[in-house]
C-alpha cells in the first residue's frame, strides 16, 4: 500500500468518497480549495493506493497553526466530521501517516473527526455529542410526536405570520444574522467568503434556509444532505426574534424540507453534553449520538482551544462587547485559527 498526497483531478477522490461506507460531506474534494483559499489553511490531503493506483483509502488531514492557540492537525476542521475512509489497513495505514506527520511537525494535538474510531489504535475522545432524529416520511406525523409545548413553539411564528425560505440566494441574508449571532455569543464569525465558496463547491449539497418577518431575516441555517441524512451546521437566531420563537420555525422547517427531499436524518449538528444547546437539541425528541474522534497527542493536549478553557474564557467576554462591524472585521482574521 502507498500513501501520496492528492494531485491533480479530484474527481478520483470524490468518486471513492462517494462509494465509501462511512463518508460524509465533509471528505469531498471541494473543502481542500475552500480552507486553502479563504481560511489560509494548509491542506494534506492524503491517498492511500495500490501498486496500480487504485484508491484504498483517503484522509482529508488540515493543518491549522498559530502563536496563540497552538499547532493542530485535524480532519476535518470547522467541521464535525472527517478521518480515514476505506478498508481497515487503509484507515490505518492513513491514520499512522497522520501520526508520523503530528511528531514530524511537532503539531499539538492530531484530531481525527472520524465516525468510526475502532481499529485506528488511538485514543478517543467523547467531548463532542450530536442529536440525531428520524424524520419518517410524514410531517404531520412527525408534528403530533412532539410534546404539546413543543407544538405550541411552532404554531407561534406561523400565527404571527412568519415564513421561511430556503435557496442560494438565501446565503446573503444567513450571513447577516450567522454573524450578529456568532457576536452576541462571543464567538468570531467565519467569514463571508466561506459560505460563497461552499454554495458554488457544493450546490447539490449545501442548503441555506432563512425565517422572516416580513423581509426582516430573523432566523438562518445553512447544513448539508449526504445520502439520506441531513446535518444542520450552522444555526443562529437574532435575540430579538426570541419572544416570536423564530429559531423554533427554522428547525421545524427544516424538517419538513428534509422529508420532501426523502432524507431520513435530521442531524442536529455537534454540541456539548448538557449544554443548553444540548438540551435545546433534546426537546426535539432524537437521541444523544457520541462523536468517537482519534486523537493522538506526544504532550497529553486532550481539546482544540475553547471558550471554556480557563485561558482563553476573557475572548467570548470581551467579543460581546465589540461593535457588529469591528467583530465582523476581527472575526474571520481570527476564526482560522480556532478550527
Amino acid at each position: 500500500m502507498l500513501i501520496a498526497p492528492l494531485n491533480g483531478d479530484p474527481a478520483a477522490w470524490d468518486t471513492f468518497v462517494g462509494r465509501a461506507e462511512l463518508s460524509s460531506f465533509c471528505h469531498l474534494a471541494g473543502w481542500r480549495g475552500i480552507l486553502s483559499d479563504v481560511l489560509g489553511a494548509e491542506c494534506l490531503y492524503r491517498v492511500a493506493t495500490d501498486e496500480n493506483g487504485a484508491y484504498l483509502g483517503v484522509l482529508p488531514l488540515v493543518r491549522v497553526k498559530s502563536r496563540l492557540f497552538g499547532h493542530y492537525l485535524v480532519s476535518v476542521p470547522f467541521l464535525n466530521q472527517g478521518g480515514p475512509l476505506g478498508s481497515l489497513e487503509a484507515r490505518r495505514c492513513l491514520a499512522e501517516d497522520a501520526v508520523h506527520e503530528a511528531r514530524r511537525s511537532r503539531a499539538d494535538l492530531l484530531e481525527l473527526r472520524t465516525r468510526e474510531s475502532e481499529g485506528l489504535e488511538l485514543s478517543v475522545s467523547a467531548r463532542k455529542i450530536t442529536v440525531k432524529l428520524p424524520l419518517g416520511s410524514d410531517p404531520d406525523s412527525l408534528f403530533k410526536s412532539f410534546p404539546s409545548k413543543l407544538r405550541s413553539q411552532i404554531r407561534r411564528p406561523l400565527k404571527e405570520g412568519l415564513t421561511t425560505r430556503f435557496g442560494p440566494e438565501q446565503r446573503e441574508p444567513f450571513y447577516a444574522v450567522f454573524a450578529r449571532t456568532m457576536r452576541d455569543l462571543g464567538t468570531p464569525v467565519l467569514p463571508r467568503a466561506f459560505f460563497d465558496r461552499i454554495a458554488a463547491a457544493f450546490p447539490d449539497v449545501v442548503v441555506f434556509g432563512v425565517v422572516y418577518r416580513g423581509d426582516q431575516p430573523l432566523a438562518a441555517g445553512c447544513g448539508f444532505v449526504w445520502r439520506e441524512e441531513f446535518e444542520l451546521t450552522w444555526a443562529g437566531a437574532l435575540r430579538e426574534s426570541r419572544p416570536l420563537a423564530a429559531n423554533m420555525l427554522l428547525y421545524w422547517s427544516f424538517m419538513e424540507q428534509m422529508i420532501a427531499r426523502r432524507v431520513r436524518t435530521f442531524d442536529f449538528g455537534r454540541c456539548t453534553a448538557g449544554s443548553g444547546t444540548h438540551q435545546f437539541k433534546r426537546q426535539w425528541g432524537g437521541a444523544d449520538v457520541t462523536l468517537p474522534w482519534c486523537q493522538y497527542a506526544a504532550n497529553g493536549v486532550a481539546a482544540l482551544p475553547s471558550p471554556q478553557d480557563p485561558a482563553f474564557s476573557w475572548g467570548p467576554r470581551l467579543w460581546r462587547r465589540l461593535p457588529l462591524s469591528v467583530a465582523n472585521r476581527l472575526g474571520p482574521r481570527l476564526v482560522r485559527f480556532i478550527p
